[in-house]
């Protein structure tokens, strides 16, 4: 009987005994393994689907492809390393030979997640796994507590944002050896960070995706997704694709050590069977992975709460979803944008609030640009199930320049932003780079072989033209190529920039801020009932939840300008204030004034008699 966990499929070594082989193949009439310096081994066939087989000499290293029928040989689809590419020859790896030292990691917890998303081939010049590596003990600094990894899966050509992966199950050649990137967990570890990793099955990538040629039922004949046919989840055939997709989840959170997945697009993962595909995935990663906190986030644009809701209260189980609605708001507010899925929202201080006070905006509510009634509340799952941000991959790489929403607006708006995300009562996440407001772009990039290439160029200008800076084609002309090597240099990390004017500034205020939420709010899980974020006026949040420290933590946040004091409902509270934070503070008064156009933000700590804040249109702290 197999361990629980254990991969259904795949080449696997067995201690001392060379390897076993077992592959999907449901149209095949006879499969071949072609192991490098041994006879061609004819796989047996086990039931009505399977093929299996035994390599009593086969050893880690060597290198081996599939024949199924008479067509040319195929590398593994569950293989563990493609070291050629994603057309070359599969690996045999032992993943139980790596020397982990993390034996008393035990996760975590959901309250301490700090989210900090990077892109293994541009977080460094080097672009691999063992660069990133080097960086961990900067992002202990900064005081982030999870890092998490745009996909890894061996993608074709050598630059991919990792949504085209091919071989779901083999970190990419591209960033390292697989034992590269089990250095990296472990070190991670070893520094108490967090490792997460994104993870795509609602499509395969266009090139490379052996999958489909040896299980061509992975497609539904009745669904479909925004990257064509769906993933067959409830079909004739489906066993062998859910079984694929939660042993790859295993795969990485056993083999790999890591401590969550976040999982692309889940409103594209269509099943009506018994089970949805995603709470069976939930239910074997907490069997099979029950000795450490591991995360399940999905990125979702339903607002639906049943994700984060107990398996015993009817829901999915996740760990968390991605909330983009805070996002969505907070870019109409701060830079105007208000076409496509914008055009929902107004900006307003109320709809900020509300993605604050409940985890989201829509709840129910009509929203035009989804085409009906969009959401349902997140409560009773803590706040903290909802991970919101002000940049990730796709609200930077969707854009047609790879612009950052701080390239578009004052430092003090930026701080003041930055000062609401990371205070809030949701998980944060940042992209990497954003702690000190990065120079670069983060574009989108690929290199796929000429033909697919045109087509993935012209494809992405045509999508912009919808949007009215585009309409004109000249326009869309300037759009950068994601073919370009360029496209893709220029999208990779300038790490000198952190110590120079203004991006060291940016950088210490984030360290302050991260400081300050580890101090007051990582120990403890926040529900909506005690969390108190409204409109102080037009132009001013005040958000009030409680700290572990005691009493309430209070975050006051304007971004624009008037010389009138602003009211603060129910701050006025016996005693002096401590001030923790201040984007532009006044030390020698009790009274803070937040300057420079009146954006900027406080945290305090109240203990007080009552005290006032005074906003100024232009001016000082002395002044």
């Amino acid at each position: 009987m197999m361990a629980p966990g254990a991969p259904s499929y795949g080449a696997h070594l067995q201690a001392g005994e060379g390897a076993t082989i077992r592959i999907c193949a449901p149209a095949a009439g006879q499969v071949r393994w072609l192991i490098e310096d041994l006879p061609p081994i004819a796989l047996q066939r086990d039931g009505q689907r399977d093929f299996v087989g035994r390599a009593p000499q086969a050893r880690a290293g060597m290198r081996y492809r599939l024949q199924v029928d008479d067509h040319a040989p195929w590398p593994d689809p569950w293989s563990r390393w493609q070291p050629d590419g994603v057309h070359g020859p599969s690996m045999l790896i032992d993943p139980d030979a790596f020397a982990w030292s993390d034996h008393g990691w035990r996760g975590m917890p959901r309250p301490a997640l700090v989210c900090y998303e990077l892109h293994v081939g541009t977080f460094t010049p080097e672009g691999t796994f063992a660069a990133a590596t080097r960086r961990l003990a900067d992002l202990v600094d900064l005081g982030v507590t999870a890092v998490e990894l745009m996909p890894v899966a061996a993608f074709p050509g050598t630059r991919n944002w990792g949504y085209d992966g091919a071989a779901l199950f083999a970190p990419s050649e591209q960033y390292g050896t697989p034992d590269d990137l089990r250095v990296l967990v472990d070190t991670a570890h070893r520094l108490g960070l967090a490792v997460l990793l994104d993870v795509v099955y609602n499509h395969l990538g266009p090139d490379g995706a052996y999958l489909a040629a040896v299980v061509p039922d992975v497609f539904s004949e009745h669904h479909v997704s925004p990257w064509g046919r769906g993933i067959n989840l409830d079909g004739p055939g489906s066993e062998a694709v859910r079984r694929t997709i939660c042993d790859n989840a295993l795969s990485w959170l056993r083999e790999f050590h890591l401590d969550g997945l976040r999982l692309d697009a889940t409103h594209a993962l269509t099943d009506h069977g018994d089970e949805h595909l995603l709470a069976q995935l939930t239910r074997e990663v907490r069997a099979c992975v029950p000795d450490r906190v591991v995360h399940l986030i999905a990125e979702d644009d339903r607002n639906l709460g049943v994700l984060v809701r107990s398996a015993a209260d009817g829901g999915t189980g996740l760990t968390g979803v991605w909330a983009d609605d805070f996002h969505h708001a907070m870019r109409r507010h701060l830079a105007g944008d208000d076409e496509a899925y914008f055009s929902d929202f107004s900006g307003a201080e109320h709809e900020i609030a509300r993605a604050i006070q409940e985890g989201w905006i829509f709840s129910g509510q009509i929203a035009g640009h989804f085409g009906g009634p969009r959401g349902t509340a997140l409560a009773p799952a803590p706040l903290e199930s909802a991970v919101i941000c002000l940049q990730n991959h796709d609200q930077i790489g969707n854009r047609a320049h790879g612009e950052r929403l701080h390239h578009q607006i004052s430092p003090a708006s930026w701080l003041a932003a930055s000062t609401l995300l990371l205070t809030a009562p949701e998980t944060p996440l940042l992209f990497m780079g954003q702690e000190w407001a990065a120079s670069s772009p983060f574009l989108y990039f690929t290199d796929h072989e000429d033909a697919l290439g045109v087509q993935v160029v012209e494809g992405r200008r045509r999508e912009f033209g919808r949007f009215s800076a585009f309409a004109v084609e000249e326009s869309r002309a300037h759009i950068p190529s994601p073919q370009a090597e360029q496209t893709w240099r220029r999208s990779v990390l300038r790490w000198n920039e952190r110590t120079e004017p203004p991006h060291a500034h940016v950088l210490g205020e984030t360290r302050q801020l991260l400081q300050l939420r580890r101090d007051h709010l990582a120990a403890a899980s926040r529900s909506a009932a005690t969390v108190r974020c409204t409109p102080a006026d037009h132009r001013t949040l005040l958000l009030r939840q409680p700290s572990t420290q005691g009493g309430d933590l209070v975050t006051v946040v304007s971004f624009a300008g008037s010389c009138d004091p602003i009211s603060l409902p129910g701050l006025a509270i016996a005693g002096l204030p401590r001030l923790l934070y201040a984007t532009r503070p006044d030390p020698h008064s009790a009274s803070v004034r937040l300057t420079r156009s009146n954006e900027g933000a406080l945290v305090i700590h109240p203990a007080g008699e009552p005290f006032g804040l005074v906003c100024l249109v232009e001016g000082d702290a002395a002044s």
